[in-house]
């Protein structure tokens, strides 16, 4: 049986990575309320899911939502650079949304390796992405990974 706070840390990504892209359809103003966002996003699941998602896995959510949204910016930077023959728009936002949460672990998660960055972000785009999405994941965020000396 697998550690159940593993179990809670992939969801809460995943849940990021969710909230982040229904965000991302909205356009470029996106809201600064990360907390709201995520309680939103929570209250929308059917009550089964919604009961199964533990605190820890909606703290964690709203840590990684709030964090892409106050740094967006440096985010988008970093996976500009990265991605040098992408623009942002031009990528899948399934992509981008999981390198964005990513790319934030990366940038201001001391406590979480790099190696597991880059390998639950390979997760959730080989679950949610398209065919490419991991390979693509893969390479963008081990450059970022190098450009941030980690």
């Amino acid at each position: 049986m697998g550690d159940p706070s593993k179990s809670h840390r992939r969801a809460g990504r995943v849940a990021a990575v969710q909230i982040l892209y229904g965000l991302d359809t909205q356009g470029p103003d996106w809201p600064g309320d990360a907390a709201g966002v995520v309680a939103q996003h929570f209250a929308l699941l059917d009550p089964e899911e919604a009961e199964e998602a533990s605190a820890e896995t909606r703290e964690l959510a709203e840590s990684l939502v709030r964090g892409v949204i106050e740094g967006r910016r440096a985010i988008d930077r970093a996976l500009q650079g990265a991605a040098a023959n992408w623009r942002l728009e031009r990528m899948n936002r399934v992509d981008r949304n999981v390198l964005r949460v990513a790319i934030h672990e990366l940038m201001s998660r001391d406590d979480v390796p790099p190696r597991v960055v880059l390998n639950e972000a390979i997760e959730i785009a080989k679950a949610f992405g398209e065919n490419e999405s991991a390979t693509f994941v893969n390479g963008v965020l081990d450059r970022v990974r190098r450009d941030l000396g980690r």
